[in-house]
């Protein structure tokens, strides 16, 4: 008799989907907004998140447990809009594993006393292995590294904190209402800092129902909620706001950050706690997004289960993000921030649009239901609709974008 997965686990999967993205790149993408702009921003967008995968979650409910993200949308919304929604899905997953690779061969390299790119190489090779195994094996080593990064961040976390001088936190009201304006450009990166949704599916067939799943992703997003929060104040009432000038100049690249933080640490443990925590952060990420992203090509390319599928799903998964990042290495937050542009699509358009079509076709079906009837669903477009034109406006200049 197999035992029933934990909601604990799950929850540590979706979890450890988001904290790499958000941990590493919202100090930097905050830095405009600072301490009180960027707690709203990341709290609208953890609501709004959370919603969306509950939307995505009621419309697969009437499909088979093998169904995915891929199947339902071509499905309830036709083949065109299902071919954009898999572009999309698979540029963010594919940027955020770039990305993550790309920090960790930075950082790892640094430890190592290695080439990056050697670095890089081995980390694909070594913690990829956890995703082509199993699901169950992602859940077991999740949950580890949630553990792990609990521990490492309190240890450092507390050593930063003993040090938070709240005068730098918040300042007069005249200067709050200015920075209102950076918390527009940060959205893309708030968006993608729960960016879960590829993931949905895969808790539904995880748990062989939505409840759980529901009482899974509501978990994975408020840890991951506490941890951006207690982050962003730990590093806000440490680093200076003009210290962040160099970092994002750099393009807000993880290794960085840490070089600034250090500068401001006293103590080494601390220090290397940080450092630590930084690296559980990334792999974490790397293993929960790679799963969502090897489970959603299987389906697309119909690879099946058996040792060979699996190698085939891990190859397109894993070797051409690993690829680009060994011949174009760029800055972390400039990587999220288009992925959040693109996830617009996958994480709020394409959930709220297949939960008015399930709705539509069985408008009396028993069961889960995300909650806020139709009101929500628009609200949940019109987020999506307005952080992707942010992007765009940051992008063309017409909104301040802060650099130190």
């Amino acid at each position: 008799m197999t035992s029933t997965p934990s909601v604990i686990g799950g929850a540590c999967i979706i979890a450890s989907v988001c904290v790499g993205a958000g941990m590493l790149g919202l100090p930097s993408a905050g830095a405009g907004a600072w301490t009180s702009w960027s707690t709203l921003a990341i709290i609208l967008t953890m609501v709004i998140m959370t919603v969306s995968g509950w939307m995505l979650l009621e419309a697969l409910k009437p499909y088979a447990l093998t169904a995915s993200f891929n199947s339902v949308t071509k499905d309830l919304l036709g083949r065109r809009i299902n071919l954009f929604n898999n572009l999309t899905v698979y540029f963010v997953g594919g940027i955020l594993l770039y990305a993550y690779i790309t920090s960790s061969g930075l950082i790892l390299g640094g430890l190592l006393g290695i080439n990056s790119q050697l670095a890089s190489v081995l980390f694909v090779l070594v913690f990829s292995w956890f995703v082509w195994h199993s699901t169950r094996a992602v859940d077991r080593i999740s949950v580890v590294l949630i553990v792990f990064m609990v521990l490492s961040f309190v240890f450092g976390v507390s050593g930063l904190a003993s040090k938070v001088d709240t005068a730098k936190l918040f300042n007069s009201f005249a200067e709050e209402l200015g920075r209102a304006p950076y918390a527009l450009a940060m959205l893309p990166v708030a968006l993608t800092s729960f960016g879960y949704h590829h993931s949905v599916a895969s808790m539904r067939a995880y748990y062989g129902e939505e409840q759980k799943a529901r009482q899974a992703i509501l978990g994975g997003t408020l840890i991951a909620l506490a941890l951006y929060l207690l982050w962003l104040l730990s590093i806000f009432g440490n680093l200076p706001r003009p210290a962040f000038g160099p970092v994002i100049a750099k393009g807000g690249d993880v290794d960085v950050l840490l070089g600034a933080l250090a500068s401001v640490i006293e103590s080494r443990q601390v220090s290397q706690a940080i450092n630590l925590f930084s690296m559980a952060a990334i792999l974490s990420s790397f293993i929960g997004v790679g799963l969502g992203v090897f489970d959603y090509l299987a389906d697309l390319f119909r690879f099946d289960n058996s040792r060979r599928g699996r190698a085939q799903s891990w190859a397109v998964t894993f070797l051409p993000p690993l690829a680009l990042s060994l011949m174009f290495p760029f800055g972390f937050v400039v990587a999220i921030s288009y992925a959040g542009a693109a996830a617009t699509v996958w994480a709020c358009i394409i959930p709220a649009l297949l939960a008015k079509k399930s709705r539509e076709l069985a408008p009396d079906e028993a069961g889960f239901k995300a909650p806020g009837g139709q009101p929500m669903v628009v609200a949940v477009i019109v987020f999506g609709v307005l952080t992707a034109i942010f992007h765009l406006m940051a992008m063309a200049g017409l909104l301040p974008v802060y650099t130190g």
